[in-house]
């Protein structure tokens, strides 16, 4: 095994909407030349926040580093319901929102704590016999998806602004939180779909740490190596 260098560990991104996860590792790849380069986590193009990167002999950890609990805090919009589950969707249908309190919201918000099954949408990278479920999606079919199950610890209804329901929630890797918020709106009877998502925490990463996209492209190749988390430190993030 080559000795660690400089350029082996772990780099905190925030993802700009309208990027892959993908785009963001080929980008930076690029930009400081650099073999191997992963990422821990993805984030749907529409999301923004916490992106981890990791570098050269940091790839090793990225399991570890993406079985990591995480954070997010977004909007959705009651009464409508998009094929995706979110606002980068096709609207599939229009109803009623009927008079909500923000309390009411939360109510059946917290309904959704604990351990659940989620099937995961057929918008998704997931793949069934080596074929993503979004190029199915995108050819008009649909297949069965095994239901995972997950955990969500908390789901809290910060703001209601008809017909936007605010929200912040924490939840075991794997969850699609564009399928909660329609669950939720199909709970309620009217639907929803997702409008904004932010990942503010990943493990022991916080976006506050995080820095956006065109800073890191303006750096030379020696300030990439003084902003990464060294390999001998990621296991504190764990």
């Amino acid at each position: 095994m080559r000795a660690v260098t400089e350029f082996d560990g772990a780099l905190v991104v925030d993802k700009p909407s309208g990027w892959t996860s993908h785009d963001v590792v080929a980008k930076v790849r690029g930009a400081f030349r650099l073999e191997k380069v992963g990422h821990c986590g993805t984030l749907d193009p529409m999301a923004t926040g916490l992106l981890i990167l990791v570098l050269g002999q940091a790839t090793r950890q990225s399991e570890r580093l993406m079985a990591s609990d995480k954070r997010y805090e977004g909007a959705m919009r009651l009464g409508e319901i998009t094929d995706s589950h979110d606002a980068d969707g096709e609207l599939l249908e229009t109803r009623l929102v009927p008079l909500y309190s923000r309390e009411e919201l939360e109510t059946e918000a917290k309904s959704f704590v604990g351990d659940i099954h989620q099937v995961p949408p057929m918008v998704s990278a997931i793949k069934i016999k080596g074929v993503a479920l979004h190029k199915l999606a995108r050819q008009g079919k649909e297949v069965e998806r095994k239901p995972r199950l997950i955990h969500v610890y908390k789901f809290d209804i910060t703001d209601y602004e008809e017909p936007f329901a605010y929200f912040d929630i924490v939840c075991t890797k794997g969850t699609y939180v564009r399928v909660l918020a329609q669950d939720l709106g199909l709970k309620l009877g009217c639907g929803a779909h997702l409008t904004s998502l932010r990942r503010t925490a990943s493990g022991g990463f916080l976006i506050e740490e995080a820095h956006d996209l065109p800073t890191i492209l303006s750096w030379k190749r020696e300030e990439l190596a003084e902003k990464l988390v060294p390999l001998v430190e990621l296991k504190q993030y764990l």
